[in-house]
């Protein structure tokens, strides 16, 4: 088995730690990127000292013209992905729903949502057996917003994890004969930057003592399951949504 791995919006946050924990289990890794090169090139610089390959490719997930370009850039200098990570995602200011434009709430479905669709396709080409691949792993970041709402603060957000949790479910099912294995992961409270760009940087912070374990968690520890999810010892998986929330 080639293990090639492409990890979407992997320069920072849950991504980078994505990359770097697989590249630890012997991936050879793809950080792709919208716009922070600096970052990404240090991630892949990171990746490279557990002795594998790795790359960066700038794209935008939304873009259907820039997912084709990253698979093609993928099989020309690493080769056919076994796994996918669905990581990249968007979200705006926090703001109730009165409040939202079109133009906002279509933003954050075409990457959140569309992006992942565009991706799986190409991936799907690539690892089926149908289509002489060696089968592989798909795993969509969603998000625990998709159960709680996130009422007052991001609630386009919310919906477009929500159906990635269904798509995710639907095109398992679609591919189980391909050999390949759709699964979603739902991160809670991460400590991570995303909060800075919905505009309280401290939102993980307040929202601690809600959890049951009292704290945030980690980019690192969704990383960790994101592996165990991807690896042999969840061979019997698919189809399912792994929490990763502290118990909210």
């Amino acid at each position: 088995m080639d293990k090639i791995a492409i990890i979407t919006g992997s320069s920072k946050g849950i991504g980078a730690a994505t990359a770097v924990r697989l590249a630890s289990d012997g991936y050879d890794i793809c950080v792709n990127y919208l716009s922070n090169e600096v970052a990404a090139k240090n991630i892949v610089e990171t990746v490279k000292t557990y002795g594998v390959n790795a790359i960066s490719v700038k794209a935008d997930i939304s873009s259907e013209k820039e997912v084709d370009m990253l698979f093609q850039t993928v099989d020309l200098k690493l080769g056919k992905p076994f796994a996918l990570v669905n990581n990249a995602g968007i979200l705006f200011q926090q703001s109730p729903v009165v409040e939202m434009t079109a133009e906002r709430i279509n933003k954050v479905l075409m990457t959140n949502v569309t992006g992942y669709f565009l991706c799986c396709k190409e991936a799907i080409r690539r690892m089926s057996t149908k289509n002489g691949g060696q089968g592989g792993v798909i795993v969509n970041v969603s998000s625990a917003a998709s159960r709680i709402g996130s009422g007052g603060e991001y609630v386009d957000y919310a919906a477009s994890k929500g159906a990635i949790d269904t798509f995710t479910k639907g095109l398992a099912d679609e591919v189980a004969s391909d050999n390949i294995r759709v699964m979603s992961i739902r991160p809670g409270i991460i400590a991570t930057d995303i909060h800075s760009k919905g505009g309280e940087p401290d939102r993980a912070e307040r929202l601690a003592p809600m959890v049951p374990l009292k704290r945030a968690g980690s980019a690192e520890e969704v990383a960790q399951a994101i592996l165990w999810l991807a690896s042999s010892q969840a061979s019997y998986i698919t189809g399912s949504t792994l929490d990763v929330t502290g118990g909210r």
